[in-house]
């Protein structure tokens, strides 16, 4: 407690800390919302052109009425912008706009820029774009925009882009804000600030690092630290991305590795300010770099860093030696330097800080101005050049994300020159038209459109052509083609749209260029923004507006991000997800979900948070009759042994899952039921030294808790199952091995305790001594049922609702549902904000719709769906809303896509709480919702139905929606959470009453079905429900329906008989060729009605399947997948089978009358095969053989074991242990059986005598059981109706009842009788 204590008073320590540090670290703790612009004179005020004199961009003060009363430029177009130098770099956190004073002008979409030296502006962005700001829509109304974003600059530039349809582009403006002052130093790639520490070594627990920096090199180490122990921090630039590495410790063995690496940002060499800030408690770090924030903990086992003498920034420390790894120093400008709440940048100011490597220290920022260009795709900048010249230099450096596009363009004297991007290379073309053959086709680099600065030359002159990538004189391509150059005048540079004889392949651009060389010369691109030299259109001068739509990654669950210039695609293959950010997971949430989608038993992946953070996994799904159970397994072998184990030195074993603790904690959460099988095998070995001793083995659940109880006993009870149901070995100990025996002993059970599950170790201590050994098993985890999924409520009332905490999604949302309802509309769901909203309803019988707002105007999907939706079963809803686009689908099969805008808002800000059907009472939702999923997180419906008037908990009705998943005649039976099928009057078994149910026969085998409701009653002990519940009323049948399954590849044969108290019979017979015959004998004829199936032989070991059908007089049969035959019972015959008495299964053995023509051809020695689904209208003999346990009035003789007759052989061998259904797999997972343990040599000795000598005994036996049938033989199979038979007949009799109980007919000597 004292521990727990202290560590909670340090967060709350390390907390007050860092709120202290972000007040020192803000302008002013007031509110920042000071007008910047209205106190400024008028030459401050600069704009690209003026109407007059009176339009000056002095007047343009927000409210102000002064000159013409506003700004308005000299041409209406897109090249215009008014800009302010608010004297000092100030902190911007809002704007208002005005039309000029009555007037028809006004601006109504614009766009902000900001500098700090009035060059090399940057747009302002905002939800992943360049934003334009709306505007206004008449003269004197403000619109004013509070910035998501503050930024800090002193120079402001509003680019105008829609403007007044009746007049002209007019401005009125105001800066909200407050002043900005920061200690700045600039770093020249050489020196490097060094902070020491007051103490040699330092332990440190925390960290709190703050600083602001800017840049235009793409590398440079920023800050570095490190020590003799190994660990180290450092932050540097790679490849214009933010590394920062972090190890606080590893070992030298290896086995603890606390390298930690982490990326963040991009386009960081865009000589703009960008702050950094790493918090760091312990291993916990928060990394944030312009209010993008991640959050990481370091690897390894270590809180504190250890770092010897120093920190240094700018670089790492100067030691004599080279630096490691080639890295280079900073090159640029920080300021704002915070460490631990101590100012680096103004330490060295105050020359506190060893500052002795720089040549020329300067606190103040040095501007390297490059003068970029943008190219919009739509755009291009012409230079001039030298004419009729014969060779060709040009240079730039250009960055882009687009594979492709057009570089630089220009027309020779005969011919073309073309410098292009394809597919990631930069290709040089020209071609000379005087000649044939005079053409350049180079190509160099790779992967060159990844948004850094790539640096281009290409020289080209009499016969000879090189392009060079990125200084690489060693890579550069070289060709001696021969080819005369004369240049044109002029470079099209980004864009080439006329229509002349020769042009370009590419005709556009999308990216920027700087540092633009014609002819060995820089270009003066401040002349051509003046005019006085080139010409250009659609381009954006001193400016890069290159946007990362991949930093950060909107592409969820590791997929994989890939860009253009004006979107991004996420690829999630691989991942598990789906959708156009990866955020949908592909699988479902548990195996009861499986179960309701009609899946059998099976390994499945599943997801069950859905689009969370929790990734998918597999685990083994067990479909039976009235649960789903869920099998996570470990890696611990079944009886592992332990020894040398003790009190003070436990071997401690671990168990690892095929899933993470996360993942299976989710499971077991939602789960009714958890179980986890411990079985500990002891000789000499106590356990948990009961009654009052310390454990001496333990096991540690979920959350690392140690427990001490064992399997069969319950949380907080020192005991084993034994002592719990007091049969232990010795009445004195709880536990078996607590004895403390030289006999083997077992101790094993279930732990039942979910929130404690699975068992993540064991810690076994008493096996050290002579003598003692331990073998140990743990089985996998085990869960059955999934609350979240049938978590549901009822709504009663159009008034009812249920309310819940404000939805979060901001910028990616999902919610599923199921609902079921009979009312033609109501609200399903809805959360409000300012102006955001989501909602999802109902609209009408055959519409489900989607709506929402994120700032840019409502939005509606809509679902039709072709059957009414308020049929009272069950639906599933599915929405999603992300950057990309927004989707709605309807039962997973009907479904709307809509794509985002491109430009806009894409935060969706809510502030209600979330409400479950209507709160206003309007279009109230009457019916039921239930697996209501947000996120990933399921609703607790139930929980808040139970405290809120006019909804319940719960819902009921599933079967009218699931029950077509009850197959083959099985019912559905409702249940609180779910259904499940009820196959009892069905030949299936199974979740779905869709698995077969079979036999295989041996010879001499048969079942017998009694369908007589009074003979059973009279011979059994079943009561008269139960007998009534097995058996149809009627005896008398004028329908029958009898359908079966069999393979065999023996004949001829009986498969099916139905016997009745008179002579009426049916039979199913195999003849000696293997065709098979329907005999019906109903009376009226002197023979039976005869009917041949099938010509082929069946007997081909092959399963056939035959379904036969009689009403009256119509009989229709079907073999296989052929088509059904009717066929017609003659005129003759009766229709009515009269006092149906018993159904036979492979062979007949039975009293009263019997065909001959069976007994002699086909009874003997019987069916010999497989037979399955076997089906006599409501009654399922097999089965019942099969499963009753004396329920049924069924009986069988001679060996019937169960089996799949789904593929038999052509011929049936014994079952091996692979395919027999009773053999226990040595491997799985069973209880532990101590008597199955062998303690020692003489033992297992012994077992093998014992094996010998049972087998010679069943050998005798079965020769015995040979003699005596081959003795009987010469009698016959079956005994005629003469005289002669009747001494015979009672023995036979006697044979009858003492086989089988239930058959107590009496019988009359004076009868004609048939003994099989």
């Amino acid at each position: 407690m004292q521990t727990t204590t202290g560590t909670g008073l340090k967060l709350l320590l390390w907390i007050l800390s860092l709120l202290s540090i972000s007040e020192a670290a803000s302008p002013s703790s007031q509110k920042c919302d000071e007008a910047l612009v209205t106190p400024l004179p008028h030459n401050a005020f600069t704009s690209s052109s003026v109407f007059t004199s009176g339009y000056a961009p002095g007047y343009a003060k927000l409210n102000k009425r002064g000159g013409a009363g506003g700004w308005s430029p000299l041409d209406s177009d897109h090249y215009q912008w008014l800009q302010v130098d608010l004297g000092s770099r100030k902190q911007v956190t809002a704007i208002a706009t005005q039309g000029r004073y009555s007037s028809s002008d006004w601006t109504t979409r614009y766009r902000l820029l900001y500098s700090d030296t009035g060059r090399n502006w940057k747009p302002y962005h905002q939800d992943g774009n360049i934003w334009a700001f709306a505007g206004n829509s008449n003269t004197e109304s403000v619109v004013r925009h509070d910035l998501q974003n503050p930024v800090v600059a002193r120079y402001l530039r509003i680019i105008p882009l829609d403007w007044s349809e009746e007049g002209r582009i007019g401005l009125r403006f105001e800066i909200y804000g407050c002043p900005y002052w920061a200690d700045v130093i600039n770093f020249d790639g050489q020196g490097v600030i060094s902070y020491r520490f007051k103490m040699k070594k330092m332990k440190i627990l925390k960290d709190v690092i703050a600083l602001k920096f800017k840049t235009s090199e793409s590398e440079g180490v920023i800050l570095h630290g490190e020590g003799q122990q190994g660990d180290y921090i450092t932050l540097e630039l790679r490849r214009g991305r933010l590394l920062l590495q972090i190890n606080l410790g590893s070992n030298q063995y290896g086995s603890i590795l606390g390298h930690t690496s982490v990326t963040s940002g991009s386009l960081l060499d865009d000589h703009h300010w960008h702050s950094v800030v790493i918090e760091r408690y312990r291993r916990n770090v928060n990394f944030t770099l312009d209010q993008h924030t991640q959050h990481f903990r370091t690897n390894g086992e270590f809180d504190h860093l250890d770092l010897d003498y120093e920190l240094t920034f700018g670089g790492m420390p100067y030691s004599g030696k080279p630096v490691s790894g080639g890295r280079r120093n900073f090159k640029g400008c920080m300021e704002s330097i915070n460490y631990n709440g101590e100012n680096i940048t103004d330490l060295a100011r105050r020359k506190k800080l060893d500052t002795s490597s720089f040549r020329n220290l300067t606190f103040s920022c040095v501007d390297t101005h490059t003068f970029p260009v943008f190219f919009n795709g739509t755009s291009f900048l012409q230079l001039p050049g030298r004419r009729d010249h014969n060779m060709v230099s040009v240079g730039f450096q250009f960055r882009s994300w687009n594979p492709s596009g057009l570089l630089l363009f220009s027309s020779l004297a005969d011919g073309m020159l073309e410098l292009a991007l394809n597919d990631g290379k930069v290709t040089a073309h020209i071609n000379v038209t005087q000649q044939k053959n005079m053409r350049v086709d180079i190509a160099s680099g790779s992967g060159l459109n990844d948004g850094e600065w790539h640096d281009v030359r290409f020289l080209a002159k009499e016969n000879f052509a090189m392009l060079t990538i990125d200084g690489d004189e060693a890579s550069a391509v070289r060709t001696n083609s021969p080819v005369q150059i004369t240049t044109g005048s002029t470079y099209h540079f980004g864009g080439y749209f006329l229509r002349t004889r020769a042009s370009p392949i590419q005709r556009s651009f999308q990216g920027c260029m700087q540092l633009i060389q014609v002819d060995d010369q820089l270009a003066d691109l401040t002349a051509v923004e003046q005019g006085r030299m080139g010409a250009f259109e659609n381009v954006s001068l001193d400016m890069c507006a290159i946007i990362d739509r991949c930093m950060p990654n909107h592409c969820e669950h590791g997929g994989r991000c890939s860009q253009t210039w004006d979107s991004f695609t996420c690829t999630c293959d691989g991942t598990g997800y789906t959708g156009a950010t990866c955020h949908t997971s592909v699988y479902e949430q548990s195996c009861e979900a499986y179960k309701h989608l009609g899946r059998s038993s099976d390994a499945y992946w599943i997801d069950p948070d859905g689009s969370g953070p929790l990734g998918p996994f597999k685990v083994i799904c067990n479909m039976t009759e009235d649960k789903v159970w869920t099998t996570v397994v470990n890696n611990l072998p079944a009886q592992t042994a332990v020894t040398g184990s003790s009190r003070e030195r436990r071997t401690v074993l671990q168990l690892n899952y095929s899933a993470s603790m996360e993942q299976v904690t989710a499971i077991t959460n939602s789960a009714e039921h958890c179980e986890q099988h411990v079985a500990y095998a002891c000789r000499m070995s106590r356990l948990l030294n009961t009654p009052d001793g310390t454990p001496y083995t333990w096991w540690v659940g979920r959350g690392s808790e140690k427990h001490f109880y064992w399997g069969g006993s319950a949380p907080g009870i020192q005991k084993c199952a034994c002592g719990i149901e007091r049969n232990c070995t010795d009445s004195k100990y709880y536990c078996n091995c607590d004895a403390d025996q030289k006999q083997w002993r077992d101790d094993s059970g279930l732990l039942v305790y979910k929130d404690h599950l699975p068992v993540s170790q064991v810690a076994v201590g008493d096996t050290n001594r002579p003598g003692s050994e331990a073998k140990l098993t743990v089985g996998p985890l085990r869960c059955h049922g999934d609350r979240s999924y049938w978590n549901a409520a009822s709504f009663n009332m159009p008034s009812s609702y249920l309310h819940f905490s404000t939805f979060q999604g901001e910028t990616s949302a999902d919610i599923s549902f199921y609902f079921k309802t009979s009312a033609p509309y109501g609200v399903f769901l809805e959360n409000l904000g300012n102006t955001d909203f989501i909602r999802l309803e109902l609209k009408s019988p055959m519409v489900v719709s989607f709506s929402f707002d994120v700032g840019n105007g409502p939005v509606e999907l809509n679902v039709y769906s072709p059957t009414p939706l308020n049929d009272d079963q069950w639906h599933r809803v599915s929405a999603e809303r992300n950057t990309k686009e927004a989707i709605l689908q309807l039962d997973q099969k009907y479904k709307e896509v809509r794509p985002a805008p491109t430009q806009g808002h894409t935060r969706l800000e809510l502030y209600s709480q979330l409400f479950v059907g209507a709160a206003g009472g309007q279009r109230g939702f009457l019916g039921c919702i239930r697996s209501l999923k947000m996120n990933g997180v399921t609703l607790d419906l139930e929980k808040r139905a139970e405290v809120t008037p006019g909804v319940k908990p719960g819902c009921s009705g599933h079967c009218t929606s699931f029950g077509m998943y009850c197959r083959n005649g099985g019912k559905c039976v409702e249940k609180y959470n779910g259904y499940s099928c009820d196959c009892t009057t069905t030949a299936y078994d199974g979740p779905f009453c869709s698995k077969d149910v079979g036999g295989f026969f041996e010879a001499g085998t048969l079942v017998k079905y009694n369908l007589v409701p009074e003979v059973v009653a009279a011979a059994s002990s079943l009561d008269e429900k139960s007998v009534i519940h097995h058996q149809p009323a009627e005896t008398n049948l004028t329908r029958e329906d009898l359908t079966f399954s069999f393979s065999t590849s023996t004949s001829p044969s009986l498969l099916v008989y139905v016997s009745s108290k008179t002579q009426d019979y049916m039979a199913v017979v195999l003849h000696h060729n293997g065709t098979l015959q329907l005999r019906y004998n109903l009376g009226g004829l002197r023979e039976p009605f005869t009917i041949d199936i099938d010509q082929r032989n069946l007997a081909n070991g092959q399963p056939h399947t035959v379904n036969i059908s009689r009403v009256e007089r119509n009989i229709e049969v079907q073999l296989d997948h052929y088509p059904p035959v009717t066929y017609s019972l003659p005129e003759a015959s009766d229709t009515q089978f009269t006092l149906v008495k018993s159904l036979f299964l492979g062979k007949v053995f039975e009293t009263g009358y019997i065909d001959p023509v069976l007994i002699e051809k086909y009874n003997t020695p019987g069916f010999v095969g497989c037979l399955s689904r076997v089906q006599f209208n409501s009654i399922a003999p097999l089965k019942a053989a099969l499963r009753s346990r004396g329920s049924a009035p069924v009986s069988h003789q001679g060996k019937l074991v169960e089996s799949n007759c789904g593929a038999s052989p052509l011929t049936i061998p014994p079952m091996s242990a692979a395919t027999d259904p009773w053999h226990l797999d040595a491997g799985a997972d069973f209880p532990f059986n101590e008597e199955r343990v062998i303690p020692d040599g003489v033992n297992r000795n012994s077992a093998i005598i014992g094996g010998i000598i049972a087998v010679v005994i069943f050998t005798i036996l079965c020769t015995l059981v040979f003699l005596i049938r081959y003795m009987f033989r010469h009698k016959g199979t079956y005994h005629t109706n003469e005289a002669k038979g009747g001494e015979s007949s009672e023995s036979a009799d006697a044979a009858i009842i003492s086989t089988e109980p239930n058959f107590t007919e009496t019988i009359d000597e004076s009868k004609k009788e048939w003994f099989i």
